[in-house]
């Protein structure tokens, strides 16, 4: 898994995807470009716990662990 935090005023509105590209509908032979992130933005702790998957939340215990608070149970 690769993950990152920043500590910064980013506008998550300026965010630009990268594309890629796959065959669409699957085998027709046509080739289409698909955006790899279709929308960013920032969210609470609270709310980044919600959205996120079962597997993907100790990322938000361990980034808390790195700012040295603690992890809370869920």
């Amino acid at each position: 898994m690769l993950a990152w935090a920043v500590e910064a005023g980013v506008d998550a509105g300026a965010i630009v995807s990268n594309h890629f590209e796959l065959e669409w509908p699957p085998r027709s032979g046509q080739r289409r470009r698909f955006p790899e992130v279709d929308r960013a933005g920032w969210f609470g702790l609270d709310a980044a716990r919600r959205k996120l998957l079962a597997s993907q939340r100790p990322l938000l215990d361990a980034l808390l662990q790195v700012l040295g608070a603690a992890p809370r149970p869920d």
